[in-house]
């Protein structure tokens, strides 16, 4: 008589959960849906080469809406924010527009793996959970806690792990013991945008005006947090680059991306910076999300990575 173990036991009731989850396919042979949006700050190409469907945020320029990357560029809100008064916001994509795509996919895949930015900041992530749940489609949902760089490093680490063969839930389970390993640190130029949206008050700003105050904001468990001030864009960086190095005294890093807010100029002298102080890392130059810009403001610039 064959002696069945623990371990089988829960070996065979795994793949059966999995199976019924997917239909009865195999996981490695499950046909699954990527699924995003416009913070997460990935290249056209990348996006058409794994199919990754990205439902797009909205800015809001005086009240008038506008889909990101579709209606408007972040260069053309940031060139805008610079050349108009007015209210310069951004909002959530409608439920309806995960209820329509969802209503697809449910069609074409097994299920589906959303990644999206943090809960925090927009509510992108609780819609598209409603909107699966709507449509009774199978769905993975992580909240990144995060945007920009690194939700698109978390995209890609899943895809990856996907092609290597980790079941899905495997894969969400080691996306979410990444998201405490993001890092992105913002450096505001000045502080009206961060007045204008409620952040700071008007004494606040004055005092920073007169004193060349510029905070350093960080994005940490899905928040924004105000984590030193410096008085020069000098000392911010070396702040920025204090930071890269305490972690690469425990921790690896190997790319780092220079975010920044219409201004390449400043960005190439950062990113300069970093390749000559950090040699070995990778470098990449981004254009700052506009659902951060709306509340930093042009000439915004930071640093951001993933320990791995």
């Amino acid at each position: 008589m064959t002696n069945i173990t623990s371990e089988t036991v829960f070996s065979i009731v795994t793949l059966t959960i999995l199976k019924v989850f997917t239909g009865g396919k195999d996981m490695s042979k499950a046909k699954i849906a990527w699924i995003t949006d416009t913070t997460a700050s990935l290249s056209k190409e990348f996006i058409e080469k794994h199919h990754i469907y990205v439902i797009p945020l909205h800015v809001v320029i005086n009240d008038e809406f506008y889909k990101e990357t579709i209606d408007i560029t972040e260069q053309e809100f940031y060139e805008r924010m610079k050349s108009e008064e007015g209210k310069f916001q951004s909002s959530q994509p409608s439920i309806n527009d995960f209820v329509e795509l969802y209503k697809k996919l449910k069609e074409e895949y097994d299920f589906g793996i959303a990644i999206h930015a943090s809960s925090t900041l927009t509510g992108t992530y609780q819609s598209s959970v409603m909107a699966a749940n709507m449509e009774d489609f199978k769905l993975f949902a992580i909240d990144s806690k995060i945007g920009s760089y690194p939700l698109s490093f978390l995209i890609k680490k899943g895809i990856e792990l996907v092609e290597q063969g980790v079941d899905a839930e495997e894969v969400v389970e080691q996306l979410n013991a990444l998201r405490s390993n993001t890092r992105l640190y913002l450096v505001p130029s000045n502080l009206d945008q961060l007045h204008k949206s409620g952040r700071v008050s008007g004494g606040q700003k004055i005092l920073a005006s007169l004193f060349n105050i510029k905070p350093i904001l960080a994005i940490e468990d899905g928040a924004a947090q105000i984590k030193d001030k410096v008085r020069t864009d000098k000392k911010a960086i070396f702040w920025l680059a204090s930071k890269l190095k305490e972690d690469l005294e425990t921790k690896t890093v190997k790319k780092v991306a220079v975010v920044h807010a219409n201004d390449p100029k400043k960005a190439a002298e950062i990113e300069n910076y970093i390749n000559e102080n950090f040699p070995g890392i990778e470098t990449e130059v981004l254009m700052l999300i506009t659902v951060a810009g709306v509340h930093t403001g042009v000439g915004t610039i930071g640093l951001s990575w993933v320990c791995e």
